[in-house]
Parts: C-alpha cells; sequence; structure tokens
C-alpha cells in the first residue's frame, strides 16, 4: 500500500476514534483516555530505559492509568481532592519501594529517573485532561475537540508551509539540532492556521468565548505546541529513536500523535480558567 493512503487511512480511523471517544460518552471517554495514558507511558519507559527495571516500568505504567482513573473520579465528582493527592503520592512512594527491594548489583539505578519523568510529562496532563471534559461537573467533551482542531489545524499549517517555504535557502531553521526540518516559516504558517481553526470556532459556537480570547489562546495553543512537539523530538533524538512506537501505520506511536498536545491542552485550559471563561 502507498505510504501516503496507508497514512491518510490510518489518519482518518485516528480522527474517529479521538471523536468517539470525546462526543458520545464519558466511558467511552474513559476508556480512551486510560488506554492512552498506558501506551504513551509504555512508549516513554521503553524508549528511555529499554531493558533496564522493566517490572518497575510496568509499575510506573499501571499507577499512571490508576492516577488518571483517580482524577476520573474526583472531576466527575466522586473523589475528594485530597485523596487525589495521596493517590498520586502513593503511587511515587511505592515506586521508591519497589526500587529498594528490585535492586541487584551493577543496575542502572540512575534510570528509574525516568520513571517519575514519564509520570510528570506524560501521567499529569493526561489526567488532568479530565478537568476539560467533566469542567461542570457533567461529561462534555466539545471544548477538547475545539482543543484538538487547534492542534491539528497548527499542524497542517506547519507542515503545509514548511514544505512550501521551510526549505528554501533563505528560511531559517527553528531547532535544527533537535529537528532540522522545523522551519520559522512553517511556524508561523502553524500560527495563521491555528488563529483561522479559532475563528471559526467562534464562528461556529464551539469556542462561546469574545473573539479576541479565541484568537490569542488558539496562538498561544500552537507556541505550546510546537514546543511539545520539540521536547518529544529531544527525547526521541537523545534516546537514537525515530518514532515512539508502531500503534498507528504510518504515524508512529502514541507519543508521536499527541506530543502538542501535552504542552498545548493544559494551556488553553488554564488561560480560559484564568479569565473565568470555564
Amino acid at each position: 500500500m502507498n505510504s501516503t493512503v496507508k497514512r491518510t487511512i490510518f489518519g482518518v480511523l485516528f480522527l474517529a476514534v479521538m471523536l468517539g471517544g470525546l462526543l458520545f460518552h464519558e466511558i467511552l471517554y474513559t476508556i480512551l483516555f486510560a488506554f492512552i495514558t498506558f501506551v504513551m507511558l509504555k512508549e516513554f519507559y521503553s524508549m528511555t530505559m529499554g531493558e533496564a527495571y522493566k517490572q518497575s516500568q510496568r509499575s510506573a505504567t499501571v499507577g499512571g492509568v490508576i492516577f488518571f482513573l483517580s482524577a476520573n473520579s474526583y472531576f466527575f465528582g466522586g473523589f475528594h481532592l485530597t485523596s487525589l493527592v495521596g493517590m498520586g503520592l502513593l503511587v511515587i512512594f511505592l515506586l521508591m519501594v519497589e526500587s529498594i527491594f528490585t535492586y541487584k548489583e551493577n543496575d542502572e539505578f540512575l534510570k528509574t529517573g525516568y520513571l517519575y519523568a514519564g509520570l510528570l510529562y506524560i501521567g499529569l496532563p493526561l489526567a488532568l485532561s479530565n478537568a476539560v471534559v467533566f469542567r461542570t461537573g457533567e461529561f462534555s467533551g466539545l471544548l477538547m475537540v475545539a482543543f484538538f482542531c487547534i492542534i491539528w489545524a497548527s499542524d497542517v499549517g506547519a507542515y503545509c508551509f514548511g514544505m512550501l517555504l521551510g526549505q528554501k535557502s533563505w528560511s531559517k531553521k527553528m531547532c535544527p539540532a533537535i529537528s532540522p526540518k522545523k522551519s520559522w516559516a512553517g511556524f508561523w504558517g502553524g500560527m495563521l492556521m491555528a488563529m483561522l481553526a479559532g475563528a471559526i470556532l467562534y464562528w461556529t459556537g464551539l469556542f462561546a468565548f469574545p473573539i479576541w480570547h479565541c484568537l490569542i489562546v488558539s496562538a498561544l495553543m500552537h507556541v505550546t505546541g510546537v514546543l511539545g512537539d520539540l521536547f518529544e523530538s529531544l527525547w526521541k533524538r537523545s534516546t537514537g529513536v525515530k518514532d515512539s512506537g508502531n500503534l498507528i501505520p504510518g504515524h508512529g506511536g502514541l507519543m508521536d500523535r499527541f506530543d502538542s498536545a501535552l504542552f498545548a491542552i493544559p494551556t488553553g485550559f488554564f488561560y480560559l480558567l484564568i479569565f473565568g471563561l470555564v
């Protein structure tokens, strides 16, 4: 199968699964995002730790999912904040205890730091996604869909403008040591498309906020989304891998699909929260 056709087919399937999980029922959302949490943590630990501390990798992955489900229960109204914080601290504590009793001479103990890095980098933002969909006490994935529309528009704009203008001899690269293909032309093209998406969301009513807030939040999400993309690229370059996984043919792993979202969605939500819009 042609790589472009394969990428398109699986891209559409990925989009359908995401929309189904965010628009139909809270149970579908919970299952989908618990699965995303599990796979992304598994990819991160495999990429950074390899075969070291495999049991601790499994424990941290399960702990990240438990923390996600605890946050799900908290934002849906069935969990107290102290219980949520306590659950997070318990996961960290148990990982520390496990490392004590599983340590063997000549083990690469410093690699266990990646366990906590993964929970902070991946587990925490995905757990906080519950705040977006349960912000009123009832399930609604529309705001999350709007956030993803901005992220996807940013990605498409960056790709198109980057391919059209970013490879010219006069075009400046953003971070050539991390991602040689990323250019400032792509960055500004992505910014334009993200803000256009924000304006369209305003006109369609999916963003029920003043237009200037819609444009600002779209621009901020684009900037932090690019940073999230570069941050994941830094991890991959440092560990010598091309893709975080191969779950989605033609697209790589889930980390490759959600790298921007890990930074952009918290940015968008906290901006709206600070200005009392959600």
